[in-house]
């Protein structure tokens, strides 16, 4: 039976990984070459990455309908950890969302989207015969608050919107009614005008603004923004070649191998490069939409659209910030930039999606 299972894996899928990691690699070498103090980290991404793929292919053998029953206990545990955080975190970069563990730095707020999507797809597929009464999608919503409110305050906003967009495509796939998204989505803008009021820091504000009119921020706010347009531009169609980029290999570019990987990417390997690394999520994420749709029920499906909502999201605000489509928000490239725990919760997240992928058929027996 095992055998069975394992003819099912998605190997297209994997190789799609594997290349895009691969790639992000590559890419963080080459922003990274010359940093005497950082020589080391691309070697620590690979080590990561070895782990990570370990935890893929466990993720993918344990049966996902098993998890239902640990989901919440799960959940319960990561948003303990978030609390933790708030009282022995490590700072950096002005946010403390750090648990230091010797030469490891984990960031529980990348694995909270894991624990958001398990726990969203276990209720919402226990209750989709309810879904006509208002009360089951707003008891969904209430499940996301804890999350999005610790990961907030620490801060993190680019984070607490990705568990908000993982909520809400989760919900629709769901069976959401229309009126009750109409209603949800009235109430979203309300708040959002609230929050920008009252509850949005200054910095956050800013970054708002220097997407909507850079003129109002100073010109200190506005410089790797500008250097990553910079970068993008001066790569041409085919870029100026690896480890070659005057942006990037001159240290222009700030965080260039976590935020603003893209650009390197556009620089160093122009237009043709983008574009490949575009088209290769695009590959991953209709791969993922094909599981989803052979999903033999909703739980697995609302697992599966849970990750590829992450995935798309984070694609789509880390690319389009870089080419100052978005406003700046650090939220990091899957598979792509540089980290350990974002790097294993895209890992363990596909490994969700092969184990749904592996029993979408009932056991042959042979």
């Amino acid at each position: 039976m095992r055998r069975v299972f394992w003819r099912r894996f998605d190997w297209v899928l994997l190789g799609l990984v594997l290349i895009l990691s691969g790639f992000g690699l590559l890419m963080i070498a080459s922003a990274l070459a010359g940093n005497q103090v950082l020589a080391m980290w691309p070697w620590r991404q690979a080590g990561f990455l070895a782990v990570g793929l370990v935890l893929l292919f466990v993720t993918a053998g344990v049966d996902y309908r098993l998890l239902a029953s640990i989901t919440y206990p799960l959940y319960g545990v990561l948003l303990l950890a978030l609390v933790v955080i708030t009282v022995i975190g490590t700072v950096a970069g002005g946010s403390q969302r750090w648990l230091t563990l010797g030469e490891l730095f984990l960031q529980p707020s990348e694995l909270i989207k894991l624990g958001v999507i398990l726990v969203l797809a276990q209720y919402l597929s226990s209750h989709e015969e309810h879904m006509e009464k208002l009360g089951t999608p707003l008891v969904g919503v209430l499940l996301l608050v804890p999350a999005v409110t610790l990961i907030y305050l620490q801060p993190n906003l680019g984070t607490a919107l990705v568990l908000l967009v993982i909520g809400g495509v989760m919900l629709l796939v769901s069976g959401l009614r229309w009126r009750h998204t109409v209603l949800m989505a009235g109430a979203a803008v309300a708040a959002a005008v609230a929050a920008w009021r009252y509850v949005f820091q200054d910095y956050m504000k800013d970054r708002v603004l220097m997407f909507l009119d850079p003129s109002k921020v100073p010109a200190a706010d506005r410089y790797n923004v500008e250097q990553a347009t910079i970068s993008i531009g001066s790569g041409g169609w085919l870029g100026r070649g690896l480890f070659r980029g005057s942006q990037s290999q001159l240290h222009f570019l700030r965080v260039r191998h976590t935020d603003f990987i893209f650009s390197v990417t556009a620089e160093e390997l122009g237009f043709v490069g983008g574009l490949l690394l575009i088209v290769l999520f695009a590959l991953l994420l209709l791969r993922l939409l094909r599981i989803a749709s052979l999903a033999r029920d909703t739980y697995g499906r609302l697992i599966v659209s849970g990750v590829t909502a992450m995935i798309l999201f984070q694609v789509i605000i880390n690319i389009g910030m870089n080419l100052s489509l978005m406003p700046v928000t650090g939220i990091p490239l899957p598979f792509i930039s540089y980290g350990g725990s974002t790097l294993w919760t895209m890992l363990i997240g596909i490994g969700l999606a092969e184990s749904v992928a592996m029993r979408y058929k009932k056991i042959e027996f042979e």
